[in-house]
């Protein structure tokens, strides 16, 4: 965390630093992906927004610099710095961060508007000396009574990777100890004269908690949301608290973490209002080649300082000549999404291929095809709806067609509620609140639903044909097709999959299947894997049972069925001048 000294102004000069990295990062001066880029937009927008009585933040200099210098006031904990008894000196971007979380306040009672804090960015970019620092300033500094500060996380050692560097800091730093009455203890920091403290905790703060800060250290690690929403609820009698995430990207693209960050990604794309939320999330854009070097440079901010260049390198080309070692250096150090550990499917290419705000009515009364995986009727049933864009005739297709999409896909998910309840089923029961999943009461799933909404996408569109594995839906089947519905059975053979599965790799990477971000088929995408035969076949498989992966396997035999009615006809043996009754 170390900064070449610069010119500053005598008054601000951090907020100086911050507002001239987010000038540069627009400007492009400085390499950085979209979403960065939003955040320092929005930052910049808001500044000129502060004068518009309508708008209901103002931006507080002085409460931004004082953060910052006592940022800068304690001691670095590892390495060269450390041993040469240096101080926390902030990258730009650090300085950018911070002055945006504590510097933004409300103009009507003075409080800090951003009560969530983001910071998504790949491993030893100082994010950890970073929060300890803020810790020890939401400990002692803030003016806050009786403060509750937490460093939180899945398991003791990583609880510590946060409040340990502030123990020592606090340890090092006598003058801050004296100036603030801070004790140190074992496990604990402790202000006797009105008992605020700063420690671990592992899972969730105990009853009566009343957190002032919660630091969420390697977020993409917690399979559920249970500590930062208890933190949360906690935080009622506070006045200014703040809950900061700091993390990695991770492999569960079902779990709070990834939510938190597409929530975030809501935010800055203008989809969804959140005044109280702030993001800044690092990584690289669908256009750039994580083999360059300039990929690594634009994903680690602090490339170069806290984290060696000639380290990342190495880790670069290691993954270049090695394909077991991509996903690995993808997600630590670009901070890419990787659920099972050799995921077939692009997952980043799938995000990318999102279309905000697409829905199946745009397609009304056009030609279309259904795959169906009813696996099993205790767990996921998924149906997967299928248009070709150039067999349809309205406006959303063509307007997709010119940006080079060739199918729009729509996914939907049916689940006992018995599944949806079980404990660990915290990602079934967020979908099935925010609508994504149909739920059958009792122990199975009612096929008499999906019946019904075949039913219903038959008198909608034009369904051409239902694509089924026969296992599970015979029954079913027979009343379909007694509704007159084409049903063709596709067993779940090497054969009948293996083509239409690479095709749909190829198109994925094209992003050239246009969808609705639905996460429950990119949660399901990002779990499968495969392993060629010796005839390059490939079958969807997953890793362990709660790796679901019907959404995709329903899109393979769709897919599938779609390749078939391209394919010419037979030709008439008739028609060949070599024909003979004896070749015949």
């Amino acid at each position: 965390m170390k900064r070449t000294p610069s010119r500053r102004s005598a008054e601000h000069p951090h907020v100086e630093v911050g507002n001239r990295y987010a000038k540069e990062v627009v400007a492009g001066k400085i390499p950085a992906c979209k979403w960065v880029r939003l955040a320092c937009q929005r930052h910049l927008d808001d500044l000129a927004r502060q004068r518009d009585r309508a708008f209901d933040y103002r931006f507080d200099p002085t409460a931004a610099e004082k953060v910052c210098q006592f940022v800068e006031l304690m001691p670095h904990t590892k390495g060269a710095w450390a041993s040469r008894g240096e101080t926390l000196v902030m990258q730009p971007w650090q300085v950018f961060l911070t002055i945006c979380i504590f510097g933004w306040i409300s103009k009507v009672d003075g409080f800090r508007r951003f009560r969530r804090a983001l910071l998504l960015v790949p491993r030893k970019n100082g994010k950890s000396a970073w929060a300890a620092a803020i810790g020890l300033y939401m400990l002692a500094a803030d003016s806050e009574h009786g403060a509750e500060v937490y460093s939180g996380a899945t398991t003791e050692k990583q609880a510590w990777e946060v409040f340990r560097p502030a123990r020592i800091m606090a340890m090092r730093q006598a003058a801050f100890r004296e100036h603030y009455g801070v004790s140190v203890n074992a496990s604990n920091l402790h202000m006797l004269s009105n008992e605020s403290r700063f420690e671990p905790v592992i899972g969730k703060p105990g009853d009566g908690s009343s957190p002032h800060c919660g630091l969420i250290d390697e977020y993409h690690e917690h399979a559920t949301d249970d500590m930062l929403a208890t933190m949360q609820t906690g935080m009622g009698a506070r006045d200014q608290p703040l809950i900061l995430v700091i993390t990695t990207a991770g492999s569960n693209i079902a779990g709070p973490c990834y939510a938190m960050m597409q929530e975030a990604r809501r935010m800055l794309d203008g989809i969804v209002d959140d005044d109280e939320l702030f993001a800044l999330m690092y990584g690289l854009d669908p256009e750039d080649d994580w083999t360059e070097e300039a990929s690594l440079r634009k994903a680690n901010p602090n490339f170069g300082v806290s984290v060696g260049d000639k380290f990342l390198l190495s880790e670069q080309r290691q993954a270049i000549n090695n394909a077991r070692h991509v996903s690995r250096f993808k997600t630590k150090h670009l901070n890419e999404w990787v659920n099972a550990k050799e995921v077939f499917f692009n997952i980043q290419r799938w995000i990318e291929s999102a279309v905000p705000g697409l829905s199946i009515d745009d397609f009304a009364g056009q030609p279309c095809r259904i795959g169906l995986d009813l696996a099993s009727k205790v767990d996921v049933a998924a149906m997967e709806i299928t248009f070709k864009l150039d067999e349809c005739d309205c406006p959303k297709a063509a307007e997709l067609i010119k940006t080079d999409f060739k199918f729009a896909r729509f996914g939907r998910y049916y689940l006992p509620s018995a599944a949806i309840e079980k404990g660990e089923n915290e990602h079934y029961q967020a979908w099935h609140r925010d609508g994504l999943i149909v739920q059958s009461d009792g122990e199975m799933n009612d096929m008499t639903l999906i019946r019904d909404d075949i039913l219903g996408i038959r008198d909608k569109h034009q369904l051409l044909e239902v694509a089924y594995d026969p296992d599970q839906a015979r029954m079913m089947v027979s009343e379909l097709q007694a509704e007159g519905i084409t049903c063709t059975e596709v067993f779940a053979t090497m054969k009948n999959f293996s083509e239409p599965m690479k095709e749909m790799d190829g198109l994925i990477r094209e992003r050239a299947i246009a969808h609705d971000g639905d996460p429950i088929f990119t949660w399901m995408l990002s779990n499968v894997v495969t392993k060629a035969n010796h005839r390059d076949q490939v079958y969807p498989r997953k890793e362990r049972d709660e790796n679901k992966i019907d959404g995709p396997v329903a899109h393979i035999m769709a897919l599938g069925r779609w390749m078939i009615a391209d394919e010419p006809a037979p030709a008439s043996p008739w028609d060949d001048p070599e024909f003979s009754l004896v070749n015949a």
